[in-house]
């Protein structure tokens, strides 16, 4: 099995800034795709960024030149350095990782979510 594990999350005011972490762990042969989503109440899961194993990236617009995605293969690693918070950035944001089990069965796995609360 294949367990995605998330911290960093917490309250931050306006014009703060934190610092994301997701591990992914077990039966991993290789990962493809590891990204963010987010969730505000009453809302659909929405893309935050993704960032392929070639080194693509992709960004929401909504966060693009304060966000950054990075990844540390070594350790299953991905990063999320969110900078210039602002209250429209609440939500629980959800790691996701795209990849390849050691049975080499292909599958998108999700985090637990952590909650990221900005206040004005």
């Amino acid at each position: 099995q294949v367990q995605l594990v998330e911290s960093g999350g917490g309250l931050v005011q306006a014009g703060g800034s934190l610092r994301l972490s997701c591990t992914a762990s077990g039966s991993i042969f290789s990962i493809n795709v590891m990204g963010w989503y987010r969730q505000a109440p009453g809302k659909q899961r929405d893309l935050v960024a993704t960032k392929t194993s070639s080194g693509t990236t992709n960004y929401a617009d909504s966060v693009k030149g304060r966000f950054t995605i990075s990844r540390d293969n070594a350790k299953n690693t991905v990063y999320l350095q969110m900078n210039s918070l602002n209250p429209e950035d609440t939500a629980v944001y959800y790691c996701s990782a795209m990849l390849w089990a050691r049975d080499r069965t292909y599958n998108n796995y999700w985090g637990q979510g952590t909650q990221v609360t900005v206040s004005s």
